[in-house]
């Protein structure tokens, strides 16, 4: 099972480094795999586009929210329940989810191999979409395993921001009145 939570971990990872515009929030960074050191870029971002990033970030979690209850699915503790129950969940959850993702983002891998395969990184190494790890020394081209492809958006297309302060609500609190 550990399997399946890192590739979600690592999904949701490369997701906000898309949104996030390779900044990914120190709270979402893994701390645990020695990287390779990332090349220097000036942050030519205006402060007002951060704000947007951060905006759209919880939009997109939002959409996930709404479409595949996804937030709720992660916040619940999952330790009362037996595997075939979290099972069906994650069936549905993934669906939902999966079809709400469809519609806003297109995604491609960023790297053409599959897991377990050999794979060569020529000298030009984008730190944004490409990190090394393991035992890395000396200069490029480095020879190793994929681990993971990675994912790029090449299509975004989010429904326009609501007023600036829902921008900030992942999932409306609902109260039934009687």
């Amino acid at each position: 099972m550990g399997g399946v939570w890192t590739r979600l971990k690592l999904a949701f990872a490369s997701f906000f480094l898309i949104l996030f515009r390779s900044r990914l929030p120190a709270a979402l960074q893994q701390a645990a795999a020695p990287v390779a050191p990332p090349i220097p870029t000036p942050d030519l971002t205006p402060p007002s586009a951060i704000l947007d990033d951060a905006d759209r970030a919880v939009q997109m979690i939002a959409l996930l929210q709404r479409d595949g209850r996804l937030i709720d699915f992660l916040m619940e503790d999952l330790a009362s329940y037996n595997d075939a129950q979290i099972g069906a969940a994650v069936r549905d959850v993934h669906d939902a989810c999966r079809r709400a993702l469809d519609r806003y983002v297109t995604l491609e891998p960023i790297l053409d191999g599959r897991e377990g395969e050999p794979a060569t990184v020529a000298d030009r190494i984008d730190p944004a979409a490409i990190r090394l790890v393991g035992n890395v020394t000396g200069q490029p081209p480095f020879r190793g395993t994929v681990l993971h492809r990675g994912w790029r958006a090449s299509r975004v297309d989010l429904p326009d921001l609501a007023g600036t302060g829902a921008r900030r609500v992942v999932a409306q609190a609902e109260i039934e009145v009687a």
